[in-house]
This record gives structure tokens, sequence and C-alpha cells, in this order.
């Protein structure tokens, strides 16, 4: 199973799961999350491990901190799993435009009009982390 999946942990803290050309909102049924992103197995001689895991969600655009809500949720199915995301995004807003940008290189600029964007999560309203 190489490609990956699309994931939410719920608020209770469950991991769901739809294919990856699912949209994380519809995933978590119009719910708030704890985490979303993308995610991806293996079978190995032991089971299911997780093999790459990331916060890849325009939909809910989680902060990194979501990680302990992701590592509980799969320590709670019994998953092997890496120490942490595997691919990290930065969302922020721009404070001037209110455009949502992804972070590249940590370059913490506004793609669309250039002004400095906060170095603290604001992506207000569609995660549990506002």
């Amino acid at each position: 199973m190489d490609e990956p999946w699309t994931f939410v942990i719920d608020l209770p803290g469950r991991l769901r799961l739809a294919p990856r050309r699912s949209e994380h909102v519809v995933c978590a049924g119009g719910e708030r999350v704890l985490a979303a992103g993308e995610i991806g197995f293996r079978r190995t001689g032991g089971g299911w491990r997780v093999v790459h895991v990331s916060n890849q969600s325009t939909g809910y655009c989680p902060d990194l901190g979501c990680w302990n809500a992701v590592a509980a949720a799969l320590d709670g199915v019994g998953l092997a799993r890496p120490a942490g995301f595997t691919h990290e995004v930065v969302f922020r807003r721009c404070s001037k435009c209110a455009e949502l940008n992804v972070v590249k290189e940590g370059f913490f600029v506004c793609a669309f009009c250039e002004s400095d964007l906060p170095a603290k999560w604001n992506v207000d309203g569609t995660g549990s982390q506002d």
C-alpha cells in the first residue's frame, strides 16, 4: 500500500481513513478535528506500520503540534509509526490579505501580497487549534 490515505484524528482521538482523493473535511464528517493529513502504510513481518505521515491538509491546515494527537491515535490502534511527521507542512494566514499560505523553506512571506507572515500558527476556524 504505497499510495497514501487521507486521514483525520477526530475529537475523541480516533483515526479515520478515506481514499487519498477524498477531502479531509468529508473524512471528518464536517466536524472539527485534532489532526489531519496524509498517511501511508506498509505490511511487514510484524503487521502493518506507518511509513509516511504528514499534516498536509488544506481543508484543516493543522499546525505541526497536532503530531501528539496522531501519535496517540496510532499507538491506540497498535500501529508502528515514525517518531514524527515524515513530511511537515507549515500553514499561515496572511494578516494583511487573509490568504492562506504554505510556508516553504522557512520563508515567512505571503506569496500573494509579500507581507510578513506570523511566526505562530494562525489559521482560524478549521481545526481545533484556533
